[in-house]
């Protein structure tokens, strides 16, 4: 099975027997705060082009224009929004990124145009040669990415000097190594990551 067929049959089969959970989670957003259920922000994608990703949105309305990085117990997010981070349900939405044919299931977390910047020329060359995921072993190894720049004097400083290049090293290795089987043990460790 290509890849693009198991995106599509995963994805799919995802929004179907998850639809009630995602509009429960919608009406929940809608009443625990004002504003709309989902977030969409413009991420880079395969080729460096530029789109659309979707989430479940996690913070007040008015502080969406805020800094782009969350660190620690930031205030800015709702009360439905703590929850929905702290087991990625905020990510669900990308479901449909994936049957749009924007990202995969599993491939380099997209990042924004910001610190694709950031990127060294042959690091970015790669990472952009195949469609951003859903998750990979950057996503899981840094689940808790939030809490450690808490810690740092200066997280933006500690995101772009520190974890951007770590997680640099994992897209690269992604990219290098993939197949399919390596997709199903992201995808296990990512479930079982979850769990935990």
């Amino acid at each position: 099975m290509s890849k693009r067929a198991f995106d599509l049959l995963g994805a799919s089969l995802g929004l179907v027997l998850l639809a009630p959970l995602l509009l429960l989670i919608a009406l929940w957003i809608r009443f625990d705060s004002p504003g709309p259920a989902l977030y969409r922000q413009q991420r880079v994608g395969r080729g460096g082009r530029l789109f659309t990703i979707y989430k479940f949105r996690t913070m007040q309305q008015r502080a969406l224009a805020g800094p782009q990085l969350t660190v620690g117990a930031d205030p800015r997010v709702t009360r439905a929004g703590r929850f929905l981070r702290q087991y990625k349900l905020d990510e669900l939405p990308q479901l449909w990124n994936v049957v749009l044919g924007d990202m995969s299931l599993v491939g380099p977390r997209p990042e924004v145009p910001r610190y694709v910047d950031c990127y060294p020329p042959e690091q970015r060359r790669v990472v952009l040669s195949v469609a951003p995921g859903i998750t990979d072993w950057a996503a899981i190894r840094y689940k808790d990415e939030n809490a450690i720049l808490a810690r740092a004097a200066d997280p933006e400083r500690a995101y772009v000097e520190s974890i951007l290049p770590a997680k640099l090293d994992y897209y690269v290795q992604y990219v290098r190594e993939r197949s399919f089987w390596g997709d199903l043990r992201i995808l296990a460790h990512t479930f079982a990551a979850i769990l935990r």
